[in-house]
């Protein structure tokens, strides 16, 4: 049986990797066929929709996620991380950007992993909150 943790690390997965192929320009089909619904796997995963997210400050959207187990914490950052890149880039919000920026960097630190294609998008966020 599937509990609700599982359940949400799944869809947390899921929309990163969704999000990843949106930001390769790579969209598969089914995904262009469902349309993401931003604020209802907010809902699911955080229990509000992407407008009050974004309206939160990094450091409470960082509070809740520490509030998760450890193991957990890098899925979450790197979720968020592609969110906001998403949302801002396709937004010009600099805004959004700067929550990118800081939540890879939080998924880079507690992953513990080497990865380039987050490295090369902090670095051109940073290019382009100068």
């Amino acid at each position: 049986m599937i509990t609700d943790k599982e359940f949400t690390l799944r869809l947390i997965r899921q929309l990163s990797q969704a999000l990843e192929k949106l930001i390769l320009d790579k969209p598969e089909e089914s995904l262009m066929q469902k349309e993401l619904d931003f604020d209802s796997l907010m809902k699911d995963i955080f229990k509000m929709d992407f407008t009050e997210i974004s309206l939160k400050p990094k450091e409470e959207l960082t509070g809740m996620v520490e509030e998760r187990q450890e193991r957990d914490r890098k899925d979450y950052y790197e979720m968020l991380g592609n969110l906001f890149y998403f949302k801002g880039r396709g937004e010009s919000n600099n805004d959004f950007l700067d929550k990118a920026k800081t939540f890879y960097e939080l998924y880079l630190q507690t992953s513990g992993i080497f990865a380039l294609p987050v490295i090369n998008r902090i670095n051109e966020i940073k290019k382009a909150l100068e």
